[in-house]
């Protein structure tokens, strides 16, 4: 080696090594040395452990109380009473028929006869978070069933296809967790079981043990989380394992304060031959037992001693834990601390607005994107075609007559005065539209519209002047009434009555 050659600097190395050392999660050092997952697919997951994930997880909705819990908060806030249709049709009168003969239907929805169309939404919720989807087949009535449009909608569980049926149809099309797609991968048809393989009260005569359903009769109702996942996840899915561990040991601490509840004291002598506090009687194995009333001062004798059991308690750091632990729970099924456990103890107004707002955001992405797109709107397309071919609407255009606007239920307001005035303001700088502010509340606009002309006609009609009339005084900061013999100062002090502003009065 040359002279000048010992004080050369190294060569920094370039390309893949040098990336990879800089990438902390892909080192192989000591710590995370035992850190191998398999680069595997979330289809081939779902097809090996689909069926266990999913029958612990119709448990744990059963037996715990969080998760039952929380699976009510899940499906009361994404679907509530209704995500309800407003048909965007521009002809008036065919506008206000399609509404009215959609909500007579509602009733005759449900094939099983048990609630109606918004019921079997919230069944549908309810399914997400425990199966993680739901399948809705679309079952077309004979008009001797007397229905107001021959169609109906049967619920299926996600036990009722298969994960196992992964195989090659005759056909040549791929059969992929009973989903069965054609050569360009488009979903043709579903393999269902004629029976619920877990429910032994419906026993049936030898048949195959699937029948193909054609796709278009068929809604899978899921969330994909990866691109190209062909089944629903459970929402549940990244607690269970918190929910189950932490239910048992609840129930180790409930054993433990019981035992500690038991009064229990040990006597020892010198003499075992001696009777035992006096008198004493036998149990079933001849030991001797000493009883004790209430206000009894023994004396003992020579040689007794008396000691008293004292097991552990749960100790100080059990709410801590408790706290901690549910916690991550609710932060594994993205719902508010207070929503799964119903603990209000540490929210005040801000924490409480601020999570609600984050929560509110993620429930309207399911809404929009799974619920009003995969369940709401092609139920709407099949049932305006059944309306028109059983001669209960005359569509002259069936593609326009699609067109509506899925209303999800309103937000109760954190503050409501507050949020009003905001709205209200928003709407006079002409930031936000009334349609869209009336629609946040869960209404359809023109169906206030026509509910406010009634009620202004019949007040008129009657000589009734109420300071909330349409058109007169509408706002937050609208001028009260006056009474015709109080000048106009354009002072609200010159009031001469002492309604509060927004109230009503009754004036002829």
């Amino acid at each position: 080696m040359g002279l000048f050659d010992r004080f050369r600097r190294p060569v920094r190395k370039s390309g893949p090594a040098a990336v990879r050392a800089r990438l902390e999660g892909a080192m192989s050092q000591r710590r995370l040395r035992g850190w191998n997952p398999p680069l595997e697919n979330i289809n081939a997951l779902i097809s090996s452990g689909g069926p266990r994930l999913l029958a612990r997880a119709r448990e744990l909705v059963v037996t715990n109380g969080y998760a039952a819990n929380a699976c009510e908060a899940f499906a009361s806030n994404l679907v509530g009473d209704g995500i309800k249709p407003s048909s965007l049709i521009e002809d008036a009168g065919l506008r206000d028929r399609v509404q009215k003969l959609w909500l007579a239907w509602t009733d005759e929805a449900d094939a099983d006869g048990l609630t109606d169309f918004y019921g079997l939404q919230a069944m549908v919720a309810r399914e997400m978070f425990v199966a993680g989807e739901c399948f809705v087949r679309l079952r077309p009535r004979r008009a001797e069933d007397g229905l107001l449009v021959p169609l109906q909608m049967q619920l299926l569980q996600a036990e009722m296809l298969p994960f196992e049926k992964t195989e090659t149809a005759a056909n040549g099309n791929r059969i992929r967790c009973g989903i069965e797609f054609d050569l360009i991968g488009r979903r043709v048809a579903y393999h269902f079981r004629r029976s619920h393989p877990g429910d032994s009260t419906d026993q049936r005569v030898a048949m195959p043990e699937t029948v193909r359903v054609p796709a278009e009769d068929v809604l899978h109702i899921y969330r994909p989380i990866d691109a190209g996942q062909i089944r629903g996840l459970p929402h549940v899915a990244p607690a269970m394992v918190r929910l189950f561990l932490l239910d048992q040991y609840d129930d180790a601490e409930l054993d433990r304060k019981k035992t500690a509840a038991m009064f229990a004291g040990f006597i020892t002598k010198t003499a075992p031959e001696e009777p035992m506090l006096g008198e004493g009687a036998a149990d079933l194995d001849g030991a001797a037992i000493a009883s004790l009333e209430p206000g009894t001062m023994q004396v003992l004798l020579p040689g007794e001693d008396v000691k008293f059991s004292s097991p552990a308690d749960v100790g100080g750091g059990y709410e801590a834990f408790q706290y901690r632990t549910l916690l991550a729970v609710a932060a594994s099924l993205g719902l508010p601390y207070h929503l799964v456990t119903g603990d209000v103890r540490q929210a005040n107004y801000s924490s409480l607005r601020a999570e609600l707002v984050e929560f509110r955001r993620r429930v309207q992405q399911l809404q929009h994107g799974v619920i009003a797109h995969q369940l709401c709107r092609p139920i709407w397309a099949r049932w305006l075609e059944m309306a028109q071919l059983a001669g209960r609407l005359d569509l002259a255009d069936p593609a326009a007559a699609r067109m509506v606007q899925w209303i999800p239920p309103r937000w109760d307001w954190v503050d409501p005065l507050k949020d009003i005035q905001a709205q209200v303001l928003a709407m006079e700088a002409g930031i936000t539209s009334r349609r869209k502010v009336v629609e946040a509340t869960g209404y359809d606009v023109e169906e206030v519209d026509r509910e406010n002309a009634v009620d202004a006609k019949r007040a008129a009609d009657l000589g009734l002047h109420y300071r909330t009339s349409p058109g007169e005084t509408q706002g937050a900061r609208a001028t009260p009434a006056r009474r015709p013999d109080a000048g106009d100062t354009g002072d609200d002090t010159d009031r001469t009555d002492a309604t509060p502003r927004g109230g009503a009065t009754n004036q002829e």
